[in-house]
Parts: structure tokens; C-alpha cells; sequence
């Protein structure tokens, strides 16, 4: 996979892939495949294991190793591969090797949440990373500006950095950060396709997403409507699944994975439960109002139906 391939796809799509899980609360890497097969197929440009949608901080180091390895497998090289990298230094320099041998594309590197960051510390935390996982190129995964734009930029400035999805809701402040660092970096919008449309105003290009577990095809559309300028027809899209995304931001976010799984069974694809602190399930009120959205989107039952929803 070369850079300039790698650059490219992350100004599409980087498809936040679930995690799934069976009846005994295990890793069930093998119902992702058709989650994979269709967002490819939709056209999604870039998959990412381990991310927030795919519960990164619920699983073990042992399962996260597992999912990079076995959705490596199943995407074969047709799109690059993203793989969330984070925790602790130790665990995440483990999961980093794991994610080279597996074949991945880069490297995403969460945001510690330690409470105690030092600026110097994630300049140290991403270049052990780096180093551990044989050179990959890296994509920071920035959800607090507070560290700082100096911070920003001295991370940034380090070795095999391509990429940055930024997933804090300040733009202006994402403009200076691009103004600050080296024109080669990507910077992506970090919260999906609602904020998508003032992130490409000030110079972001491409979004991660949740939904392409879902409806890729819709983010497919959104993403059209914005390389080509059209940000009339991307709101009205993205007002389209307003529904959705307010159901998944409630409690504090605790139900973002919720409403994405609980989507992923009325569509006939069964991934399990989230794991605790997230919520499950929805509540009653919650789980009327994805139905609702989900029929009037002609989505229930889509997989059992034998298509896909066209945008």
C-alpha cells in the first residue's frame, strides 16, 4: 500500500467497522464480513478496526489483536486498513506489531485518556508507537484541541504522521491547526457526517462514519455531494439520518454503539450486544424512534430483502 494510495482514501470514507460479539459475550470476528463485503461495494474508501464504533476501550488487548487480524483477512488488500491503536504504551506497542504483521495500512493512534497527558508524553507516546509498528504511517485520532496547537503541531511534525481525524466540535481551531502544520497531512472530520460540512469549510477532507455498518450507500452520497461542492444536497442528506445520529448521542454518547448494533439486527444482521459502560439495550422511546427512521428509510429488514437501500 503506497502513501499517495493510503493519502487519498483517507479524503473519503473511513468506515468505523463494529465489533461483533456471539451469545457468550466473545469476539465474533466472522459476522463482520458482510458489513465489510457491503461497505466496499458502496464504495466506502478506507475501514477501520478498533475505532470508537468498534468499542476499542471494551475489548482486551487480545481481542483487539484478533479483529486487526481477522478483518485484515477479510478486506484482502481491496481498501487500506486503519488499525486503532491506544491504551497503554506497552499494549499499544503490542497491538501495533500485531496490526504490521496483519498486513494494515497505518496505524490510528486514539487519543490517551490518561489524566495525566504531557505534551512531551505524546510526542514520546507516538513515536514509540511508530517505532513498534515497523514504520506504518500514522493517523492521529485528536477528540481534545486542549493539549494545545504547539502540541498539535509538535505531534504532527513526527515521522510517518500522514494523517489527522480531527473530533473535536471547534473549527476555527482546526483551521489554525492546518494552517500550522505541513500541507502533506490529511486532516479528516472526526465526527462523522453531521460535522462534515463545516470541517470541509475550513479545509478537512472526508469523514469517519458509523452508519456505513448500516447504510453505506448514504455515506457514499453525503461524501459526493461534498467533493463537488454541492452542500445543499450533503445537509439534506444528512438531515435524512438525523434520527439515527440522535439516538446515538444520547446519554452522553453512551448509546452511539447501541443505536448503530441495534440498527445493524432490525436490518437482519445480528452483532451482539455492547459491552458495559455503553448502554443496552435501547430504551423503548429510543428503539420506537430508530424503528421509525429505519422503515421510513426502507432499511427493515434490508439484508432478508435481497438489496440494498439506494440514496
Amino acid at each position: 500500500m503506497t502513501i499517495e494510495r493510503l493519502r487519498k482514501a483517507l479524503t473519503g470514507i473511513s468506515g468505523i467497522l463494529a465489533t461483533p460479539f456471539d451469545g457468550n459475550d466473545a469476539v465474533d470476528p466472522d459476522r463482520l464480513g458482510i458489513i465489510v463485503d457491503r461497505a466496499i461495494d458502496a464504495g466506502v474508501h478506507i475501514l477501520v478496526s478498533n475505532g470508537n464504533t468498534g468499542e476499542f476501550y471494551a475489548l482486551t488487548t487480545c481481542e483487539a489483536q484478533q479483529m486487526v487480524t481477522k478483518t485484515a483477512e477479510m478486506i484482502a488488500q481491496r481498501v487500506p486498513l486503519l488499525a486503532g491503536i491506544g491504551r497503554s504504551i506497552k499494549d499499544a506497542c503490542v497491538l501495533a506489531e500485531t496490526s504490521w504483521r496483519a498486513g494494515a495500512s497505518g496505524l490510528m493512534i486514539h487519543q490517551p485518556p490518561d489524566p495525566f497527558v504531557a505534551p512531551r508524553g505524546m510526542v514520546d507516546y507516538v513515536r514509540q508507537i511508530h517505532q513498534a509498528g515497523e514504520g506504518l504511517p500514522i493517523v492521529l485520532y485528536l477528540r481534545d484541541d486542549a493539549i494545545g496547537l504547539e502540541t498539535i503541531q509538535a505531534v504532527c511534525s513526527l515521522d510517518g504522521v500522514v494523517g489527522v481525524k480531527w473530533a473535536t466540535p471547534n473549527p476555527l481551531k482546526l483551521a489554525q491547526a492546518i494552517q500550522n502544520t505541513d500541507p502533506e497531512i490529511v486532516w479528516i472530520g472526526g465526527l462523522a457526517e453531521t460535522w462534515a460540512p463545516p470541517f470541509y469549510a475550513v479545509g478537512a477532507r472526508g469523514f469517519t462514519s458509523g452508519l456505513i455498518n448500516v447504510w453505506p450507500e448514504h455515506s457514499v452520497a453525503i461524501h459526493q455531494a461534498l467533493e463537488r461542492g454541492d452542500y445543499v444536497s450533503a445537509n439534506m442528506l444528512i438531515q435524512r439520518m438525523h434520527a439515527f445520529e440522535a439516538v446515538r448521542a444520547e446519554e452522553r454518547n453512551g448509546t452511539n454503539v447501541t443505536g448503530v448494533k441495534a440498527a445493524l439486527a432490525l436490518i437482519g444482521h445480528d452483532c451482539g450486544r455492547t459491552r458495559p459502560p455503553a448502554a443496552w439495550p435501547l430504551t423503548p422511546d429510543q428503539q420506537s424512534r430508530l424503528e421509525r427512521f429505519m422503515h421510513d428509510e426502507g432499511l427493515m429488514g434490508a439484508l432478508h430483502t435481497g438489496g440494498d437501500k439506494e440514496t
